[in-house]
């Protein structure tokens, strides 16, 4: 019987994760097999500046994760991050093709296709995703897809996600170059969000708060759509280098001090002083893009913060203190989505990659296939997930 293997790889700028997983009939959730983590070189803020350092590295952790699943790893779902990554909003519109004016799937891409060429500056990018968010019939705004119904012109708005294609072209061929087959690319925030939110905080509106070693990245979510999604180029290893610059210690020892596993002796409300000094840096710039998108303070769903930087001691308190609404780590949500196979938050990428990856028809994909067609298995498997 042929199994439904998934593998997730997360190529992070300090570590590569590997989750492998299987799906078994009648499950939704699937069987975590192996969770692979190994450090990395040659990268810096998600770019790769040395190719053979990230290839041995990428091909150590493929030995690994081969060793720990007892199976033979040739096919991968991606997930992409870096600081080219964005999204960018767009509006087209298409007049109806039908003589009897009922809308039709045709209309509703040629809409965005159009969308897609209106977009300002997008030379030397690939879009990774597209997600239509709202309709205009004949100018008007409706409730829901159009499909169906009639009218004369049809407009759409938008979300493209972006990221340089240069940084695309590079992440892709080193994965290839490591033996591996691309089945599909996931930009990592959303990745993130499939392991790490739940259905009521994607409805009501949040931000999902990702802080790596060597960038943030945060993705917003109004009615269970991205709405904007962006990476900072500010992680925890900046507190790190605080710590150890602030208390004259090696960058090792400091970062056991940032987790709160080791004390300083008498120097504890210093230590507070430099952590909510760069948290509040990084927090600044995400209030900062929440107040461009009008969204400041009006996100019932809260703040969700996640990645390696959401172990620092007492990050759930500050970042509440911070945005003046509900805030909490998303520890607890990964937990349930794999049902108590994942504690480890640093795997929401790779195991949200899994989740993405689940669907067995392969012509159907929201991200970009690898194949260059672009069509809607993922946005699918979103509507099917989300109310």
């Amino acid at each position: 019987m042929i199994r439904n293997i998934v593998t997730g790889l997360d190529l992070g700028t300090s570590y590569i994760r590997v989750v492998v997983a299987e799906y078994r009939t009648g499950n939704k959730i699937p069987k975590i097999l192996s969770l692979t983590k190994t450090p990395v070189k040659g990268f810096r803020r998600g770019y790769i500046l040395n190719f053979d350092e990230a290839l041995e590295s990428l091909q150590e952790a493929k030995k690994e994760a081969e060793r720990n699943s007892g199976l033979k790893i040739k096919r991968v779902v991606l997930g992409v991050g870096g600081i080219t990554l964005e999204s960018k909003t767009s509006e087209g519109g298409t007049v109806i093709s039908r003589a009897d004016s009922e809308i039709t799937d045709i209309d509703i891409n040629r809409s965005v296709v159009v969308a897609e060429n209106s977009l300002s500056d997008h030379q030397n990018k690939t879009i990774i995703h597209r997600f239509p968010l709202s309709y205009k019939i004949d100018s008007k705004k409706i409730i829901g897809q159009p499909l169906g119904l009639k009218g004369t012109k049809l407009e759409t708005k938008t979300l493209f996600v972006i990221m340089a294609s240069q940084h695309y072209k590079e992440i892709t061929a080193l994965v290839e170059a490591g033996g591996l087959w691309i089945e599909d690319v996931i930009a990592a925030p959303l990745a993130s969000s499939l392991s790490t939110l739940n259905r009521l905080q994607k409805v009501s509106g949040c931000v999902l708060v990702d802080i790596g070693s060597q960038t943030t990245s945060m993705v917003v979510f109004e009615e269970s759509l991205p709405v904007f999604l962006k990476v900072l180029p500010i992680g925890s290893n900046d507190i790190t280098n605080d710590i150890a610059l602030g208390f004259k210690i090696d960058p090792r020892e400091a970062e056991i001090v940032k987790l709160g596993e080791k004390d300083i002796s008498g120097s504890k409300k210093k230590l507070e002083e430099i952590i909510q000094a760069r948290l509040s840096d990084i927090f600044e710039s995400v209030e900062n893009h929440l107040k461009k998108l009008g969204r400041s303070g009006l996100l019932p769903g809260g703040v969700i913060i996640t990645g390696g930087g959401s172990l620092i001691t007492n990050i759930e308190e500050l970042t509440k203190e911070y945005f003046k609404i509900p805030a909490q780590l998303a520890q607890e949500n990964i937990r349930l989505s794999s049902k108590g196979q994942i504690v480890d938050i640093g795997y929401s990428v790779a195991y949200g990659l899994c989740l993405a990856g689940s669907s067995s028809e392969p012509e159907e994909s929201l991200g970009l296939k690898f194949s260059r067609e672009t069509s809607n298995k993922f946005i699918k498997w979103l509507k099917n997930l989300w109310p």
